[in-house]
């Protein structure tokens, strides 16, 4: 267990995807508390276990609810991190990509990362003792060359690279750092199925991924910030 984490309270949104998965368990090794919005109402059926009774699930939470997205983080303990997994992929080609589908993209990456740093950020302004909030970007985020035929996808995650700076550079004077990673393809039973033909040897572990955000969220970070780090494994 690492003890800087034991007992701290820890969002983790996206926490029944293949990444966050592997986020909530490496957390709860190290003794946080994970809390996890899911949109699914109360008593369906979930996959996340329980985790030794360190880990809150909240249902019924649409993130990209403002009201819904303050609510969860009003009713939270003292926050200590907050990580913003969830998100959604899409390729098509420019001209196959309605403005819909432009708007979904923006919805589900950039805006609920928005509106759960916002809320978490008030939520640590309560504890007076600052935070950490990491997000999620993508390579074609900080590259966007390699964002050809996903053009909307690219864009949203770009946005999320520039909101993780921004604020970085604003809460620099209130202890809360702020830092993304930027991952390459992950190697998930999802990917595998929509790519059955690629070398995954090549393609990033989410528990490799697992790994640096716990390293960013750690309280024994004190001074990294507005960092958005690259995770591209052999790809």
């Amino acid at each position: 267990m690492d003890e800087t984490l034991a007992g701290r309270n820890v969002v983790v949104t996206g926490g029944a995807g293949a990444l966050g998965e592997a986020v909530v368990d490496r957390l709860i090794v190290a003794g946080a508390i994970c809390h996890v919005p899911t949109h699914r109402p109360q008593g369906s059926a979930t996959p996340i276990p329980d985790r030794g009774g360190r880990l809150k699930l909240a249902h019924g939470v649409d993130l990209t609810d403002e009201t819904a997205v303050e609510r969860f983080y009003a009713g939270l303990p003292g926050l200590w991190a907050s990580v913003h997994l969830a998100g959604g992929f899409a390729m098509a080609a420019l001209t196959q990509t309605t403005r819909a589908d432009f708007l979904q993209m923006i919805e589900t990456n950039a805006v609920t990362t928005f509106l759960c740093a916002r809320a978490a950020v008030e939520a640590m302004r309560r504890t007076g003792q600052g935070g950490r909030i990491v997000n999620v970007s993508a390579r074609p985020g900080l590259d966007p060359r390699k964002g050809a035929g996903m053009a909307a996808y690219t864009a949203s995650k770009a946005a999320v690279a520039a909101l993780t700076v921004a604020l970085a550079e604003e809460l620099k004077g209130e202890r809360i750092l702020v830092n993304a990673i930027a991952p390459s393809t992950l190697d998930t039973p999802a990917n595998r199925k929509a790519m059955p033909d690629a070398d995954v040897s090549r393609w990033l572990s989410p528990q490799a991924a697992a790994e640096a955000i716990l390293q960013l969220i750690s309280p024994s970070n004190l001074e990294i910030s507005g960092a958005v780090l690259p995770l591209y494994a052999r790809a």
